[in-house]
């Protein structure tokens, strides 16, 4: 055996790929390596390269639950089909279903929402729309995600009748995965490609909790008339004008949100060209930085809009005119 001295220096490199997929690489995907070794001795350069070894990447179980809506929501005593919104992500590897519950019975709040149904967002527009959802049936669409895949669902619930102002009820949404669940670390086998299915951080379930907030302030809409004809009178005859007054206010504790006011333009009338007044100031016609406008938000309608009102507003008084034909 001849002895042969290794001029130079060794270099071991290896060929790894990955992807920043918030579940990591996917799963099935084979991670191949191999180490090269290039020398050389005198003048002449070598290369061995070793035996190449290979990893199939298991499959993650993950999944998170957010609650979507800005705050609160705001409802009152006895409604039905209050929605909350939530956003269920598959964070795991590879494909998943997931069966959807919801929880009502919390503790630290102050009144249990009543179960109604939950829908999915079939069209994917994030708003819930009667007749283009889909109804949620555990165990017969239980939503099919892909890694990294999200859906919005809606989570329908009644208020009882006997909650008081500022109560606040909680009701929770749960997604749990149709392939296991357990704690982080657990596995076993029988997942995609043969590999091991891996619990990850969630356990394969997750949940988030969405709240109601009662609020019994009433929006009180008044409307008056009163008429002057042409010759002095208040007979409503053709070309007689009507006056009409509106009075908006707001009774008992909370806020009442964006009060927008509308009113079509009677038939048989036209309408009176700059009438419309809000407490006494005109509003232009036009749909311009007013807070009204006649025909410009919805055709031959007046609109106004009068933003937030609580009990301390004052009375919102709106008023404009029309002719009979």
């Amino acid at each position: 055996m001849i002895a042969r001295r290794i001029l130079g220096a060794i270099f071991l490199s290896a060929v790894v790929s990955s992807l920043a997929l918030a579940g990591g690489t996917p799963v099935c995907t084979e991670i191949e390596n191999q180490a090269v070794a290039t020398y050389t001795i005198g003048n002449t350069t070598f290369t061995e390269t070793s035996n190449k070894t290979t990893t199939t990447v298991a499959q993650l179980i993950d999944v998170s639950v957010i609650w979507q809506d800005a705050g609160n929501v705001t409802v009152r005593p006895g409604q039905t089909e209050r929605i909350l919104t939530f956003m269920v992500t598959n964070t795991g590897n590879g494909p998943d279903s997931f069966t959807l519950s919801v929880i009502n019975l919390l503790v630290g709040d102050s009144f249990d929402p009543i179960f109604d149904d939950i829908y999915l967002d079939t069209n994917g527009n994030g708003v819930f729309d009667v007749g283009a959802d889909e109804l949620y049936v555990a165990g017969s669409n239980d939503p099919l995600l892909l890694a990294d895949e999200s859906i919005v669902v809606f989570s329908r619930n009644s208020i009882p009748g006997d909650v008081e102002s500022e109560d606040l009820g909680d009701s929770q949404l749960v997604a749990t995965s149709n392939t296991g669940t357990g704690d982080p670390g657990d596995s076993f086998p029988h997942g995609e490609c043969d590999t091991d299915i891996v619990i990850g951080e969630s356990g394969g379930d997750d949940e988030d909790t969405g709240t109601y907030v009662v609020s019994s302030i009433n929006v009180m809409v008044e409307k008056s008339q009163e008429v002057e004809d042409q010759f002095g009178g208040d007979e409503p005859v053709p070309g007689a004008c009507i006056i009409y007054t509106i009075r908006v206010s707001a009774v008992g504790s909370g806020t009442a949100a964006g009060v927008i006011i509308t009113d079509e333009i009677p038939e048989h009338t036209t309408y009176k060209e700059d009438s419309l007044t809000l407490n006494g100031t005109e509003l232009s016609d036009l749909l311009d930085g007013d807070a009204g406008d006649v025909g410009g938000t919805t055709p031959n309608t007046v609109t106004v809009f009068l933003g937030n009102l609580d009990e301390n507003t004052p009375i919102q008084t709106i008023t404009f005119a029309v002719t009979i034909n």
